[in-house]
């Protein structure tokens, strides 16, 4: 693992980190619901960029395994804190309350296993719930847009998506927990046998 901290996926890494706080400033003094949409999309999409970066050129550091995941987290779970205090985004408290102890739950469990040696990389369902958090999202930043308050089908579609990322957000947390708890397991196996 290359140990240099400023290449260029963590840069990319902080410069979504920044852009995470354009967007939160966006949300809380504008009503630029179009522009926050598609900021938001730039912030989260660009992760797959500096993973790809990072895996192809062997810039992996253990600065950007933490930094990576906490971006996520800051844009996702910021985002649905500022739109709850929006009238008519179709995020109550609740559902960040959901979302946000959820992240916070399965990033300590991660880091606690990975003190262990034992890895706990992203699987399916936290790859799914990301995908699902990233429609939603925008799709709630323009339902505030007028031409979208009126529109039934639109709103529709948006509480779908915001339900639907609470059920698999709180699905994978349970199926984390469930593999944290196997691999804990097995690692005491192997520690006793040696």
């Amino acid at each position: 693992m290359s140990e240099r901290i400023w290449n260029a996926p963590n840069i990319i890494s902080m410069s979504r980190m920044v852009l995470s706080f354009v967007l939160f400033a966006l949300l809380s003094s504008t009503d630029w619901w179009t522009t926050s949409a598609i900021l938001f999309v730039v912030a989260i999409a660009t992760d797959a960029i500096d993973g790809y970066i990072a895996r192809k050129y062997q810039l992996v550091t253990t600065f950007g395994r933490i930094l990576d995941p906490l971006v996520d987290k800051v844009i996702v779970c910021g985002s649905f804190i500022f739109l709850q205090q929006l009238d008519g985004s179709g995020v109550s408290p609740w559902v960040t309350l959901v979302i946000v102890i959820r992240e916070m739950y399965i990033t300590s469990l991660r880091g606690f296993l990975e003190q262990q040696g034992i890895d706990f990389s992203a699987k399916l369902s936290g790859k799914l719930k990301l995908i699902i958090q990233a429609f939603a999202i925008p799709v709630c930043m323009m339902s505030l847009e007028s031409s979208f308050q009126q529109n039934a089908t639109f709103l529709l579609v948006r509480d779908i998506l915001v339900y639907g990322t609470v059920l698999i957000t709180v699905y994978s947390g349970i199926e984390y927990t469930l593999r944290a708890v196997a691999l804990f397991r097995k690692q005491n196996q192997l520690d006793e046998q040696q």
